[in-house]
């Protein structure tokens, strides 16, 4: 179930707003220019499904976004609770980070939690199944897989080259609670 929880940069343990409510959280989102739209992620998802099957799945969807933001390169990541290195890929972006282009996700199976670093607040958005998110290029934040990951989503980059991370050296992503999914 997607959720936000919004916070004051310097205050982890107070939320200003807690909701599961798509509109809601769309609207608090959109008030810092990220994209958040629920969609209908009906395709089985099976694992170690190959990545063209899932993208053949979702052509619609993602020529759809390829014509209206001008995205051309898609890929696909997963991770799961078996991976070997799935300790290391979650360490990976736990830290506070930007990226010369958007970051933009659609969930079509499991869940993760992006946080956003923006006017004083920290959004703690909780992406599942159905949900995609656009991140704008050079919006602070850092992205936590859980402990036990389990996800798919499908990638859209204008240039995979921007999406290598320029970590900040603020450490106030270990201020704030991990996802323990």
């Amino acid at each position: 179930m997607s959720a936000i929880t919004v916070y004051r940069e310097d205050n982890p343990q107070q939320p200003l707003l807690q909701s599961e409510q798509g509109d809601e959280i769309a609207a608090a989102l959109n008030g810092i220019g990220v994209r958040f739209e629920r969609w209908q992620a009906d395709r089985e998802i099976t694992p170690g499904m190959d990545p063209d099957e899932i993208m053949a799945a979702y052509d619609a969807e993602i020529r759809r976004l390829k014509e209206s933001e001008g995205y051309v390169t898609v890929d696909v990541v997963s991770m799961t609770a078996d991976h070997p290195q799935k300790d290391e890929f979650r360490q990976k972006f736990l830290s506070e980070h930007t990226h010369s282009e958007d970051e933009v996700r659609f969930f079509v199976d499991g869940e993760g939690m992006f946080y956003l670093h923006s006017e004083g607040k920290v959004y703690q958005v909780l992406c599942s199944r159905n949900d995609l998110i656009s991140v704008p290029a050079n919006t602070t934040h850092w992205f936590d897989m859980g402990p036990e990951p389990r996800f798919t989503a499908i990638r859209l980059f204008n240039n995979p080259e921007g999406w290598v991370a320029n970590f900040t050296g603020n450490d106030i992503a270990e201020r704030f609670p991990k996802f323990d999914a």
